[in-house]
């Protein structure tokens, strides 16, 4: 007997994991699989193992389309990638952001081709993380496969394309620190004009139009019906923002921090500062095509590197000792992005003398550090802890302790992203309001023990 349920699938492709989220349609999770996110090392380069991905996604497929009735697919994927296609696939593999495209000469190539940042809201960053380098790159090395792509699709509309045949390009992930946009005009920017890509993107869709249904060998091989909609995607920080967009006519400016591999501070209406290039700002887009002013750094993987991993369960009492004792956790533990790219991470003081000081030392650094995004932004108004973060009770009561005034509220959904997915695919659905700001904490020296971090660092 069919399920009747109706629901959606969200697949969400981090950079550390993916996953398969099938939601009710009152927003209910319903079941959830997810996988790691796997980086090849063969080949012409590092690249996404985007074949093990999607023969994980039709097997799991297959499970979740026998609780429910899937009405709607949407995928939301991290940024600074896309797939190169043609009418048979892939022409290369999908290149890993995290990988330096090239060498010294490579890299003086494409500095005098970027467009300025006041152009394109993109700062200069390491790796591949200006998708502009990466394809740059790609067209210089690799001529004739380049030559052979007849789409540049941002990744997560490569995943809607191999779903639903349909080739869409969509702002988000196009106006996310690429190089190829212009934010504040909403066209292409002068490097996509003078290496004449224009012709590549395939045609502009919203993040939440409905590129077409699942093709029916796909539907046959998954057991989701035919009549299933693949929804054009979003970038997963972009997903984050989709619940605070449509409440902010009623609730005003506030800041979304989006928590995981990386954490993104994305102020809506709340920012009081300019962008520093140096300071790794940006100017993403959101759904609608707004400039977001944003600043970022790679807490995720920073709070591993010094929790270690899995991280211990701590106590106050833990994070009290560190901050009597001065114990501190100095930026960077990341090679990638952020305000303090280039520095290396240190511990400085009486070192953790367990796992559980290990862990409450990493949160007493990624909260300094979303408060360093916040001061530099010059954020007003909430802020609102979506994503990984939000299952680390200390980190809001910490990060609102740190300044008068600031409220913080967690989300209760561990995955903004997931929400923010879900209200795409439910197109005119009002999201619930945001939770009650969490109770500040103010360890005793909390604060100087802040102003003795940031000058140390």
């Amino acid at each position: 007997m069919s399920p009747t349920v109706p629901g959606t699938i969200v697949l969400d492709i981090g950079k550390t994991n993916a996953k398969l989220t099938l939601i009710d349609a009152a927003g209910k999770t319903l079941a959830e699989v997810r996988t790691p996110n796997i980086v090849r090392r063969d080949g012409p380069f590092p690249h996404h193992d985007t074949e093990r991905l999607w023969a994980w996604m039709l097997g799991q497929l297959r499970e979740l389309a026998s609780l429910a009735d899937v009405r709607t697919l949407v995928p939301v994927t991290h940024g600074a990638t896309a797939a190169l296609v043609d009418d048979a696939g892939l022409v290369l593999p999908v290149l890993d952001y995290e990988h330096v495209p090239g060498d010294a000469a490579d890299a003086a190539r494409y500095a005098a081709l970027r467009p300025a940042f006041d152009e394109s809201g993109s700062p200069l960053l390491p790796g591949g993380l200006n998708l502009g380098r990466q394809l740059e790159w790609l067209q210089h090395r690799f001529p004739d496969e380049f030559g052979r792509a007849r789409y540049v699709l941002m990744y997560p509309q490569y995943w809607a394309w191999r779903l639903c045949g349909v080739a869409a390009s969509e702002v988000t992930s196009l106006g996310c620190h690429t190089d190829l946009w212009r934010p504040a005009v909403g066209r292409w920017s002068s490097l996509v004009e003078r290496l004449g890509w224009e012709q590549l993107f395939p045609p502009r869709q919203h993040a939440w139009a409905r590129l077409g249904r699942i093709l029916p060998d796909i539907a046959a091989r998954t057991g989701l019906p035919e009549s299933c909609e693949i929804v054009c995607g979003v970038h997963d920080s972009n997903a984050s923002l989709m619940r605070h967009l449509l409440l902010l006519k009623s609730s005003g400016p506030c800041t979304v921090l989006s928590t995981g591999t990386w954490v993104i501070a994305a102020a809506l209406g709340s920012a009081t500062r300019p962008l520093v290039e140096s300071q790794d700002m940006l100017a993403n887009c959101n759904v609608f095509g707004e400039a977001v002013p944003c600043m970022r750094f790679m807490g995720g993987r920073e709070f591993a590197a010094v929790a270690g991993d899995p991280p211990a369960p701590f106590t106050r009492e833990d994070v009290e000792r560190l901050v009597a004792r001065g114990t501190m956790a100095l930026p960077c533990f990341a090679e990638t992005g952020g305000p303090f790219s280039g520095h290396t991470g240190r511990i400085v003081g009486l070192a953790p003398e367990t796992s559980a000081e290990q862990a409450a030392l990493a949160t007493l650094y990624v909260a300094l550090m979303a408060d360093h995004c916040l001061e530099a932004l010059g954020a007003r108004g909430r802020v609102i802890v979506e994503g990984a973060f939000t299952v680390n009770g200390e980190f809001g009561p910490l990060l609102a302790g740190l300044a008068d005034h600031r409220k913080v509220i967690v989300s209760d959904d561990s995955s903004g992203t997931t929400c923010g997915a879900w209200l795409l695919g439910a197109r005119g659905r009002q999201p619930a309001a945001s939770a009650e700001p969490v109770p500040a904490w103010q360890p005793a020296g909390w604060r100087a023990y802040r102003d003795a971090w940031r000058a140390a660092a």
